[in-house]
């Protein structure tokens, strides 16, 4: 069994990522030993969306186009509504998700971060869920949406929103083991 403090992740995120989406992932996931480390497309410092306005910024480790997924365990994809659905018109991103799942890799998205996973054709048979005004889109794209705080199918991590991200961090924990 791997031990977390082996585990490497990788958060995906652009302008826009609801702020806590990314910081507590970020930082459970860090304290229990694991290295955390976030891109962003050009690998620049990225600032988050918090409330009804900007949020702060986060610093970014590596640009998207120097990412290696064989050099990680797990992928996390913060929502917020701008985050995702700039990412899901990148095909960098999009690429990238799809290589994470093909490797079979744990894929981790919380709020409208599915969208990636509806642009990489990840949820066809799946069940999944989302922030409630993404469901028709994760459906559409022949997901089975579930309304549960954290909902995993075959290494794939669903969350619908901040509120779940307690639940969301404990999934991503017990299918890293």
């Amino acid at each position: 069994m791997r031990k977390i403090a082996d585990a490497r992740i990788l958060i995906l995120a652009t302008d826009g990522f609801e702020q806590s989406e990314l910081e507590v992932p970020r930082d459970r996931l860090s304290e229990v030993g694991a290295t955390v480390e976030i891109a962003s497309p050009g690998g620049e410092s990225i600032r988050g969306w918090q409330g009804e306005d900007w949020g702060q910024r986060v610093h970014a480790d590596l640009a998207l186009s120097s990412v290696d997924a064989s050099a990680y365990d797990a992928l996390v994809l913060p929502g917020g509504q701008i985050n995702p659905d700039k990412l899901r018109i990148e095909p960098g991103a999009v690429d990238l998700v799809r290589r994470f799942h093909d490797e079979g890799k744990i894929v981790a998205a919380i709020c409208h971060g599915p969208w990636l996973l509806v642009e990489a054709d990840l949820i066809r048979g799946r069940k999944v869920t989302s922030y409630k005004s993404i469901r028709t889109d994760l459906v559409n794209a022949g997901g089975v949406w579930v309304d549960g705080q954290a909902v995993t199918d075959d290494r794939i991590i669903t969350a619908r929103s901040p509120a779940d991200l307690d639940a969301f961090c404990d999934a991503i924990l017990a299918e890293l083991g």
